[in-house]
């Protein structure tokens, strides 16, 4: 259980910043990006949620539950003693991938396949998925950035990959399962 009774403590007053296993780094390290901009996709996807309803608010509210456990997954540097640490760290697992899965081939059951890019739009919802979508992105990026010269939980990476997915296929899903999709007309303002 987390308390948090003070909310600020002056400890990063300085640019330096706790990680999940108590050691202390930069503020702007690859890590701290990574779960930063995870943190911003969660607030995107709260935003996005003022215009959910049913099945679509509902899924939204796992993403952010999950966001919170790729988070804490990010946070925590990996460590060859984890598994017998009184408190494992908290790590996302493939089921949350496939659960991932799972949702995005039953909302894109629905949807006709694509026959032009989607250009961000159409209704308010499908909107700010599209932004959720490019933040969870950047996220990814920052992970594989990471990842480069840390090690990532592996499920950490392929979450990210398929929540970008996620939140493509349920704009379009939110734009009338496509019908109101705006499309991309290459070269149609020359």
């Amino acid at each position: 259980m987390v308390v948090l009774n003070r909310i600020y403590t002056r400890t990063g007053d300085k640019g330096e910043t706790a990680l999940g296993d108590g050691s202390r780094v930069a503020k702007d390290t690859a890590r701290v990006r990574a779960y930063g901009t995870v943190d911003e996709t969660n607030a995107a996807v709260g935003l996005a949620r003022l215009s959910a309803q049913g099945e679509m608010d509902a899924g939204l509210a796992r993403i952010q539950n999950d966001l919170f456990d790729l988070g804490a997954d990010l946070a925590r540097p990996e460590s060859d003693g984890d598994a017998a640490a009184e408190y494992p760290p908290l790590r996302i697992s493939p089921e949350q991938v496939s659960r991932l899965e799972s949702e995005i081939d039953s909302m894109n059951a629905n949807i006709p396949p694509l026959r032009s890019f989607v250009l961000p739009g159409g209704a308010a919802l499908a909107a700010q998925l599209h932004m959720c979508r490019t933040i969870a992105r950047r996220a990814e990026r920052h992970t594989v950035e990471l990842a480069r010269t840390e090690q990532v939980n592996p499920a950490a990476m392929k979450y990210l990959n398929r929540l970008s997915d996620w939140f493509f296929v349920a704009a379009r899903a939110a734009n009338d399962n496509g019908k109101n999709d705006v499309l991309w007309v290459p070269g149609a303002n020359r």
